[in-house]
């Protein structure tokens, strides 16, 4: 919860510039409203220039906000300017979610909660896995290795088109992880039960090569950080031949829920309803 001396109603924020597309007060915004609880949550463009008196200002008593969302290009100055940094957001060097508690800013990062949190919802037992194979090796997929390896996923394959860059991961989270360059895709897919894209292949409609997926165990999962589309190359490539998939979207929702709790006091849930609400939201924009 937020320091009992914050002003009330609690009021939160997505600070990221540009941050006109962010639907995080959309989810944020219909979450106030079910559970009808007071507070407020608004984006706030803040230029990197000035992303370091924003963080002053917002560890002030007087600040006009109990905490908020980080997104780019500030996660890694708000691990490094936030008064307590948790152990997830340490490791990552990244933070996503800033709270005041007992007087200090507070920070943790919940993109890789997040992540295997929409896959519980929507695939359990999907951990059950004794290979999975990450592609990409830029900064959405840290989390996603994180949380790969703290579920005790016993082999995790991180394959990026430049090889040194997977090697740097390898580094940073160790033991399980092995790093490769592009052309060990195919053999590693081969009876691989997990395939997780964290590139930008396929968004907004661009193209993505096509995968061997016939070669993975005949029950594994794809699935794609990417959802916009919600389905896809990837996606659509894996239900051609019949494996299960999941979407990209339920990621961004679930990675909400744990700053809502810590701003407002109470653990949202993830509904079909939000769901809907958001798509909409998506395909207006389009």
């Amino acid at each position: 919860m937020h320091d009992s001396r914050e002003t009330f109603p609690p009021r939160a924020f997505v600070a990221g510039y540009p941050i006109k597309h962010s639907r995080s007060p959309l989810i944020h915004g219909h979450w106030l409203k079910t559970y009808d609880l007071p507070g407020e949550y608004e984006k706030v463009a803040v230029a990197p220039d000035d992303f370091a008196e924003f963080i002053a200002q917002l560890k002030r008593p007087d600040s006009l906000y109990c905490g908020g969302n980080i997104t780019i290009p500030h996660k890694e100055a708000a691990c490094r300017l936030a008064d307590k940094a948790d152990l997830l957001a340490e490791e990552l060097g990244a933070a996503n979610t800033l709270w005041r508690e007992d007087g200090l800013l507070r920070a943790t990062n919940t993109d890789g909660i997040g992540f295997v949190a929409n896959l519980d919802a929507n695939r359990p037992g999907w951990d059950k896995v004794g290979r999975a194979v990450v592609l990409g090796a830029g900064g959405a997929s840290r989390a996603i290795l994180q949380a790969l390896r703290d579920r005790g996923i016993n082999e995790i394959h991180v394959i990026n088109r430049t090889v040194e860059r997977a090697r740097e991961l390898v580094d940073r989270f160790g033991a399980p992880l092995e790093a490769h360059g592009m052309d060990a895709l195919p053999s590693l897919l081969e009876g691989a039960g997990l395939f997780v894209n964290t590139t930008s292949l396929g968004m907004d409609g661009t193209a993505a090569p096509r995968l061997p997926f016939e070669r993975m165990a005949g029950d594994a999962l794809v699935t794609d950080i990417v959802y916009v589309p919600l389905k896809t190359p990837f996606l659509l490539q894996a239900e051609e031949i019949g494996l299960p998939t999941v979407d990209g979207l339920g990621m961004l929702l679930h990675q909400a829920a744990p700053g809502f709790q810590k701003w407002f006091g109470r653990m949202p849930e993830v509904t079909s309803e939000l769901r809907a609400l958001v798509l909409h939201d998506i395909e207006g924009q389009k």
